[in-house]
């Protein structure tokens, strides 16, 4: 089945549909979305990271979880498939598929799916609405990024702390110096590095297409990627999609912090879900560089709404009392786009 997801675009399979053996499995994807080529012609990818994706779901045999996720990121114009990160957005397709497959049973009204990210080990809870026992797409709710409305899709985070680093500030600091640069290293769901667009001679209101036009800046972007893995417990980070690199900015538009995003070799075209959880964390992080150009909203629980180059992308944190995040929400929506038989 091919849906979309949040703000991304990708095939989901059942996991006895694909080879077993790994190699062959990622031959078979690799050829399914035309890769490896800029165009992806010869296959069902669009050109961009964020159409290039993959989703393996199974029923679950562990206790308390509905679902088994695995997420694949199939590269554009290299022969890659990684499973070094989590996706957000193409989590929000889970539960409607897995409905759709007949591995979790609708209820009335709406049906919760207990998925485990299998790529970090964590546990997401997704909110499907189900009227009258069947997954229906259709609804009021508005992401940016993507056009007109759809049926509302919740998400809930668990344990996301530290989910490929080991610990959310995997150096021990909420500050490194990298190559001149102030940077916080975090993984509140995805491995991050944070720091002002200003530090890096960037504004941060820049539009995608002048980001990855911007070559001078992403070999600095990259350097100071590749400096930072092994600080991050991730190793060799070259063939790696992880960490992203986020440059943040004072929000403009009423929200609390300005991000732009890399996936990491391009600009993203609005922000990942996990990606934007793991900022919204770092602008808590009192002395970070995303703390000095962040409003932050008072309480417990707060809703951080996060400016991106598409618009905002809304996070709910909940800090127990001592400031540690207990859980982190997000509102997302899917489509299915066509169910079928693909070829590699």
């Amino acid at each position: 089945m091919w849906m979309r997801g949040g703000t991304s675009k990708g095939g989901y399979f059942l996991k006895h549909d694909l080879p077993i053996d790994t190699a062959e499995r990622d031959n078979f994807l690799l050829r399914a979305m035309g890769s490896p080529d800029p165009l992806q012609i010869d296959g069902m990818g669009g050109s961009d990271p964020l159409t290039s994706k993959v989703a393996v779901v199974s029923k679950s045999e562990r206790p308390g979880i509905d679902i088994d996720y695995l997420f694949l990121q199939v590269f554009v114009d290299q022969a890659l498939v990684s499973d070094q990160q989590n996706c957000g957005n193409i989590l929000a397709g889970i539960g409607p598929f897995a409905i759709e497959r007949g591995l979790v049973s609708a209820k009335n009204d709406e049906t919760r799916v207990t998925i485990y990210m299998e790529n970090t080990g964590q546990v997401a809870v997704a909110t499907v609405a189900t009227p009258g026992g069947t997954v229906t797409y259709s609804g009021d709710a508005r992401i940016d990024g993507v056009p007109g409305s759809a049926a509302p899709i919740p998400l809930e985070f668990r344990d996301t702390a530290g989910s490929s680093c080991g610990t959310m500030l995997p150096s021990g600091n909420s500050v490194d110096h990298i190559d001149g640069v102030n940077v916080t290293l975090i993984d509140n769901g995805m491995p991050c590095v944070v720091m002002k667009a200003s530090d890096v001679g960037a504004t941060g209101y820049e539009s995608r297409e002048e980001l990855d036009a911007a070559d001078d800046l992403k070999a600095r972007l990259e350097s100071i990627r590749l400096a930072v893995g092994e600080l991050m417990n991730l190793g060799d980070v070259s063939d790696k999609t992880v960490p992203k690199v986020m440059l943040v900015a004072p929000p403009r538009h009423g929200g609390v912090v300005t991000v732009r995003s890399f996936i990491p070799h391009r600009a993203h075209a609005s922000i990942g879900v996990l990606g934007a959880v793991t900022v919204a964390t770092a602008c808590l992080i009192e002395g970070s560089p995303a703390a000095d150009v962040t409003e932050i909203p008072g309480g417990g629980r707060k809703s951080m709404s996060i400016e991106h180059a598409s618009g905002e992308t809304t996070c709910v944190i909940e800090l127990d009392a001592n400031s540690a995040v207990l859980s982190s929400a997000i509102l997302r929506t899917a489509r299915k786009l066509m169910d079928g038989k693909v070829f590699g």
